[in-house]
């Protein structure tokens, strides 16, 4: 009898496993959009600091946002157990803020002047440069900025993934959201401790002396590095930007009464077109979730931007 128990728990134990790991896998992809943007504003936030700090910077935003993990994690099990109710508005506000961070991103890009760019960096340049400037408070700040960034995007990938999971067990929603958790810590700050120290890897490369042909390999290869570095940054912000407006959109899409019903339609409808009715049948539905996103998104930026104005007004005529 004993042995048999000790079979059957181990059976429900692996059983246990298989589910956490399928559904940790689909909540990978769900939260995929927020780890484009989450990957990219975080290794913008740690850059400007000198090359000697950048690993020891990264490593102190990674501790705060295991602390934000932390503090996250266990709230939203508990929201799942004491209101769960409360999930699908959490992770429709979630979808809705993924959209307006997109929007502002854009909107920042288009219509902030390249002047206002130019002067910011040249201060942080300035900054690094002037030696009456005290670097740890400097560092600290720098280090405050990004784990505030993080704890909103670490929010956000958190409720994404409880999303997706409300209707498991307590023990498989525990399971995946805390795999996500770690999964997606340790991967940011990975990549982006490897991202901050790109250029100094192309740079040790570029600096080789040796006049044969492994030293003249290195020296292209720094070259080449060099110049990728910062065209990946550009990518990861760009490919981070428009997943969060499918991650988001697609959230707020499944919110809507029979959307499901509608993007069935849609495909339909386009799957007819002669020669690329295929294709335009299965980016059809991402496509209408990008586009209900941005439109979301402009919506709630111009709200936002409306209350701002207002607040102001009021502020001066107190």
């Amino acid at each position: 009898m004993a042995g048999s128990s000790f079979l059957a728990l181990i059976d429900d134990i692996a059983t246990i496993l298989d589910d956490v790991a399928l559904m940790t896998k689909v909540a990978a992809k769900k939260t995929a959009g927020v780890l484009g943007d989450d990957l990219a504003l975080n290794a913008e936030q740690v850059s400007g600091v000198k090359a000697d700090r950048e690993l020891p910077v990264v490593w102190a935003v990674a501790k705060g946002s295991f602390v934000n993990k932390l503090i996250l994690v266990p709230a939203a099990l508990l929201i799942s157990v004491f209101a769960p109710w409360l999930i699908t508005p959490l992770l429709m506000l979630g979808g809705a803020y993924l959209c307006f961070e997109g929007v502002e991103k854009l909107a920042h890009k288009f219509f902030h002047h390249k002047e206002e760019e130019e002067a910011h960096h040249k201060e942080v340049v300035e900054a690094i440069l002037d030696t009456n400037v005290d670097m740890v408070e400097f560092e600290q700040k720098k280090i405050k900025g990004a784990i505030r960034t993080d704890f909103v995007l670490s929010a956000e990938i958190i409720v994404i993934a409880l999303g997706t999971v409300k209707e498991a067990t307590f023990i498989n929603q525990a399971a995946v959201v805390t795999a996500i958790a770690l999964i997606m810590t340790i991967g940011v700050y990975g990549l982006v401790a490897g991202i901050v120290k790109l250029d100094d890897g192309g740079l040790a490369l570029v600096k080789a002396t040796s006049k044969n042909l492994w030293g003249a390999f290195k020296r292209k290869l720094g070259k080449a590095i060099l110049w990728f570095a910062p065209a990946l940054m550009k990518t990861l912000s760009v490919v981070g930007t428009a997943a969060m407006f499918l991650v988001g959109g697609g959230i707020l899409m499944h919110g809507i009464p029979n959307a499901h019903a509608y993007l069935h339609h849609a495909e339909e409808a386009v799957h007819h077109i002669p020669f690329v009715g295929g294709v335009a049948a299965v980016i059809t539905p991402s496509l209408l979730n990008a586009v209900l996103g941005i439109i979301a998104g402009a919506v709630i930026l111009g709200l936002v931007n409306l209350f701002q104005k207002i607040k102001g007004k009021l502020q001066e005529h107190a």
